[in-house]
């Protein structure tokens, strides 16, 4: 394929559009920013795209809870397409709001209805503050296409509602057996761990989920923050610095170039 396409969904209170628009053209996608009302008017819009992204923020104040009310709109307005679009071979990315959307919509970690009853949601931090920090994370699947499998990530987090929590032991059992674990916080080296390396209280310290096909990715962590080595902390003390974020944008453009 010559050309990727992806689309940056934007509402109001989402503030992380540009920055995950630039991440996406750096990985080779042509992007654009797009209102959720102009999807919600003309649907086949999401026909002329292989990557959408919902990406960090408030949307609408968070209020309610957080991404609760963008969720609401997509359950009600763009569920159905948005299915569509997976079932295409599309690719999903959310990213902390984003990702709060993707889980209260039950697009993740997915197999239910638009009206199903969370069993699965994401809620505040048992900090009780908002977390600014940069995290390590690690892989926990081979299948999603976004993940690099076997390689540790340190990105920064910005949330006061990531702790994802399961209503039933077996729901998280599950989500384990069934591979929908993406990435969980660790340390350094590698090691699960209590605050500040779970840095919200996330049960078995999951960073994020994928879906049964591996083609849509929700994670708390900003990608869109790590995607110049100046933007590392420490980069003025270190050799070398990969700079992590963009593992995630560059193997969504790989897969859609090999696939569409």
């Amino acid at each position: 394929m010559a050309e990727v396409k992806a689309i940056v969904l934007r509402a109001a209170g989402i503030n992380c559009d540009m920055e995950t628009e630039y991440a996406l053209e750096l990985a080779g996608a042509r992007t654009q920013r797009v209102h959720i009302n102009r999807i919600i008017e003309n649907k086949s819009l999401l026909d002329e795209f292989q990557i959408i992204v919902f990406p960090g923020g408030f949307s609408y104040g968070d209020d309610v809870a957080a991404g609760k009310i963008l969720a609401n709109q997509i359950v009600h307005h763009l569920y159905e397409p948005i299915q569509k679009f997976i079932e295409e071979g599309k690719l999903v990315l959310g990213i902390c709001n984003g990702f709060q959307v993707l889980v209260k919509t039950g697009i993740l970690p997915g197999n239910n209805s638009a009206n199903h009853h969370e069993e699965v949601t994401i809620t505040c931090n048992d900090s009780g503050k908002f977390e600014d920090r940069w995290v390590y994370l690690s892989p926990q699947t081979e299948k999603c296409i976004f993940i690099e499998p076997g390689r540790q990530i340190y990105l920064p987090i910005a949330h006061a509602e990531g702790k994802i929590v399961a209503r039933y032991q077996a729901t998280l059992d599950n989500l384990k057996s069934e591979g929908h674990l993406a990435f969980k916080y660790v340390d350094e080296h590698g090691r699960e761990g209590g605050y500040p390396v779970n840095p919200n209280g996330s049960a078995d310290s999951i960073a994020g989920l994928t879906d049964a096909t591996g083609r849509v990715l929700g994670l708390m962590p900003h990608p869109e923050r790590f995607v110049k080595p100046t933007q590392h902390p420490r980069w003025t003390r270190l050799e070398h610095v990969d700079s992590d974020g963009t593992t995630i944008f560059n193997n969504a453009v790989k897969y859609v170039r090999e696939n569409f």
